[in-house]
This record gives structure tokens, C-alpha cells and sequence, in this order.
């Protein structure tokens, strides 16, 4: 239970320190504008056409006697939606990562720098084009992994009771565990750190884990909330990911009282 706090904690942490340096916060903020104008549009398109898929997915329900179509048909389109926001949250760090590279790569390097008693940061020493490359594979990769629990949970949905209580407990855990791992990669790539390995990292402090990425993907579910908090979220998982290296974080003893611009 002490790790579940400590990683809310690192969560408020990263929303504070982007709060002090409003220049990177600014600049932050651009990539999750991006993805959420390519993001809403998707959703409402399939909130458009998701009924008619779900017709076209279900011929054998032609015949069915009312209310029982709609009632089935309703329930598959309510769940594709439910599915596709889960995607959407589950992607959009990814997705959101990647357009932002560079922005984010500076961020965490000032995190860094900031919380370091020597002032220093870990640099990759790759050129942008590599660390993109290995950004979007390893992204691709955990999105892979995200949409086979997605499926899986999606299955899991039609059981009774089980699918309207546990799995979507399950599946915000589910959640919280590929945002921090994605949120966390700037840090941990940036040192050298391979994707099994960061996988290894992570689940060796689950609830810490869960602490940070579990009440992010909550207010990620509210519409804009995800573009203002991410600045933040890369700041805290890079706060994160020294704790889970076991770096050392210098406190800012004045980090109530200055303001950085």
C-alpha cells in the first residue's frame, strides 16, 4: 500500500513541477492537442457508424423479434464504444509520445536535471531519427500487447456480473500499467534501458505502478483533461522512473515558493 501512494505522489510531483516551469509546460501541451483533435474525431465517428458495424457484424439477429434485436444489437454497440475508448486511452500516450518526441525528450532531461544533486542528466547520445525509430517500435509493441488485454477484456464483458464489475476494475489496471510504462519509456529509453527490461522494472513495483498510471487513465477518461495533464505525467514518470532505478531525487526546498517561467 506504501507504493501505491508514493506513486500518486509522483504523480501530483510531475503535475507541480510543470506548473513551475510554464515554458515546457506550453510546449508540452502541442502534441496532446494533435492527438486529441485525431482522437475525437475517430470516436465520433464510430459513434456514428458503430450501430450499422454492429448490424453488419450480426446477420443472424436479421430475423430476431423486438425488443430482443435492439437490446442485443444496443448492448454490442454500447460495448464497441466502451472498447474503442479503452483503445483511445490505452493509445494516446503512445500516440501522443511519439508526435512529441522532442518535446518530451527536453522535458524529462530538465526533470532531470532538476532533481539531480550532481544537475546532470542521462543522455542517449542517438541521433533524433534513431530515437524515434526505437520510440515507435517499442510503442507498437506495448499497443500489441494493450489490444490482446482489450480483446480479451472485451470477451470477458459478457459474463454476468463478472463483466459489468470486475473487468472494468481489471481493465483500469490494465490501463494504468501501459500508460506508466509508455509515459516512463522517455526516461528509461533515454538511459539505455530496453523494452523487456523497463517491462521487468514495472512489474517488479505493480502497485507503484498502478499508484501513478491507474487514477492518470481515470482522468484521462474526462474529454481535454488528457492534454493538460501529460506535460505533468512525463514529469512525474521520469520522477518514477529514478525511483524504480533507485536514483537518487533531490526535493526542491523552495518549490512552494518559486516560479519559473
Amino acid at each position: 500500500m506504501r507504493d501505491l501512494g508514493a506513486g500518486f505522489t509522483y504523480l501530483l510531483k510531475g503535475q507541480r513541477w510543470v506548473a513551475r516551469h510554464g515554458k515546457q509546460y506550453g510546449f508540452g501541451l502541442l502534441p496532446g492537442l494533435i492527438t486529441l483533435v485525431l482522437y475525437a474525431a475517430a470516436l465520433v465517428a464510430l459513434g456514428m457508424w458503430g450501430e450499422d458495424g454492429v448490424a453488419w457484424a450480426t446477420p443472424f439477429a436479421d430475423g430476431w423479434a423486438s425488443p430482443w434485436q435492439g437490446l442485443f444489437r444496443g448492448f454490442l454497440t454500447a460495448v464497441l464504444f466502451a472498447l474503442g475508448l479503452l483503445l483511445a486511452v490505452v493509445t494516446f500516450t503512445a500516440v501522443t509520445l511519439l508526435i512529441g518526441q522532442p518535446f518530451y525528450e527536453n522535458l524529462s532531461e530538465k526533470v532531470d536535471r532538476d532533481v539531480s544533486p550532481d544537475g546532470t542528466a542521462p543522455e542517449s547520445g542517438l541521433p533524433l531519427w534513431r530515437e524515434l525509430w526505437i520510440s515507435g517500435r517499442d510503442s507498437l509493441r506495448i499497443v500489441v500487447r494493450a489490444l490482446l488485454w482489450a480483446v480479451l477484456l472485451f470477451a470477458l464483458g459478457f459474463l454476468p456480473f463478472v463483466g459489468q464489475t470486475v473487468v472494468p476494475v481489471i481493465g483500469f489496471f490494465v490501463t494504468g500499467f501501459f500508460l506508466t510504462e509508455e509515459l516512463a519509456s522517455v526516461a528509461l529509453q533515454r538511459r539505455g534501458v530496453d523494452l523487456r527490461e523497463r517491462l521487468g522494472l514495472l512489474r517488479s513495483r505493480k502497485t507503484l505502478v498502478w499508484g501513478f498510471g491507474t487514477p492518470l487513465g481515470l482522468a484521462f477518461l474526462v474529454p481535454f483533461v488528457a492534454v493538460f495533464l501529460m506535460p505533468g505525467a512525463v514529469a512525474g514518470a521520469t520522477l518514477l522512473a529514478r525511483e524504480l532505478l533507485g536514483e537518487e531525487i533531490q526535493e526542491d526546498e523552495s518549490e512552494g515558493e518559486r516560479v519559473t517561467s
